[in-house]
């Protein structure tokens, strides 16, 4: 019995061993699985709180630039019509040429305003024969009353055919001072000094008196200086002033800017686009600029007075209640704000109203947000340093 008594012992110390290593085994296995699933309820609450980005109203700078296309004429544009009807017999200026006031530029062939005036001219002719003639008899029968030969009624009948016979050479005189002048538009002539820009007519076309009843003759411009039309959209319509300047540029000179001044403004909207037109001069003493070209207009505007700022487009949240931006708060709990909009930049838009330069705004907010959610902001890549 003595010699069995420490191997009992040996054995029961054995399988107490085994037992306290298989409790510490399961405690330590239970542990891990508690604390492992602790880890991921933790890790999955934290992904379920959503990553944004942040951005901050943009001030903007005092002065702004706009562009808005512009469209180039001439200080005056003027169609030549002919005003008598017949055949070309010459022209004396084609596309390009330089003409002064008055200078000629087609002769017309008017043989019935030629035999007019001509048979106009007989007719004076003749009323002045008969005028002189009634005149004489008058005189002579005024005469013979005065010694009763002849009665008062002569005297006067005679005088009224005098009268009548003077007014009849006043009438003639009349035709023939009208048929002489269009006789005189037979010589079509340059209203003022400018460059021919189209020539519509050749010798022997027929033509026809009068702007609507033919084609022009001749476009002729004075391009010395140019005018500018631009149609400036509402938003900015008030921000223009007759007198501000702006600079022009042009596809064809790169790098260049031409300065031009406002003149003159509708001063109303067009009800159909919405715009005001604007006339803008520039000085072509260089002739560099054509008329009927296409140009950028540079408006430099100031600011609009009480804007809070510009936005990135791309954080607006079109809700039934209105128009609304997701801010993040102190305790990275967003709020939902109305906002109001003024411009619209395209890819940014002008805030009126509802922000403050300090709010951050989410960038491409999720459409599910609420005022209360919760969120995690993404910190920024640190700045990359040069080599030394």
């Amino acid at each position: 019995m003595s010699e069995s008594n420490p191997s009992r012992r040996r054995s029961w110390l054995l399988g107490a061993s085994g037992l306290a290593a298989g409790l510490v085994l399961a405690g330590w296995g239970v542990a891990s699985r508690v604390g492992a699933e602790a880890s991921m309820k933790s890790a999955a609450q934290d992904s379920a709180i959503p990553t944004v980005i942040v951005s901050r109203l943009d001030p903007g700078a005092p002065v702004e630039e706009v562009v808005l296309p512009g469209q180039v004429k001439g200080l005056n544009e003027t169609p030549i019509y002919a005003r008598a009807s017949g055949y070309v017999r010459a022209w004396k200026a084609d596309i390009g040429a330089r003409v002064k006031s008055g200078q000629l530029l087609a002769e017309i062939d008017a043989p019935e305003v030629d035999q007019q005036l001509r048979q106009a001219e007989a007719d004076l002719q003749t009323a002045q024969a008969n005028a002189a003639v009634a005149r004489s008899t008058a005189d002579r029968v005024q005469g013979l009353v005065a010694t009763q030969s002849v009665s008062r009624q002569e005297g006067e009948d005679r005088a009224a055919a005098a009268a009548a016979t003077a007014s009849l050479v006043a009438s003639n005189q009349a035709n023939v001072e009208r048929l002489r002048r269009l006789a005189g538009f037979e010589r079509v002539t340059a209203p003022y000094a400018g460059v021919i820009t189209a020539r519509e007519t050749d010798v022997g076309a027929l033509i026809n008196a009068g702007s609507g009843l033919g084609p022009e003759l001749f476009r002729i411009a004075d391009i010395s200086r140019l005018r500018v039309y631009v149609q400036v959209p509402q938003a900015y319509a008030g921000l223009i002033a007759t007198g501000s300047t702006a600079g022009l540029q042009f596809p064809e000179h790169p790098g260049k800017t031409y300065p031009a001044a406002v003149v003159r403004t509708a001063h109303a909207l067009d009800p159909q686009s919405r715009t005001l037109l604007v006339e803008l001069d520039v000085d072509n003493a260089a002739e560099e600029l054509f008329p009927g070209s296409f140009t950028e207009v540079h408006f430099k505007l100031p600011a609009a007075a009480g804007r809070a700022g510009r936005l990135s487009g791309n954080t607006l949240l079109f809700r039934a209640e209105g128009l609304r931006v997701a801010v993040v708060g102190p305790d990275n709990r967003v709020t939902l704000k109305p906002i109001t909009l003024g411009r619209d930049f395209g890819g940014s838009v002008e805030v009126a109203t509802g922000l403050s330069p300090n709010d951050r705004v989410i960038i491409n907010p999720p459409a599910a947000v609420q005022t209360g959610d919760v969120v995690r902001i993404a910190q920024a890549p640190p700045a990359k340093r040069g080599r030394s």
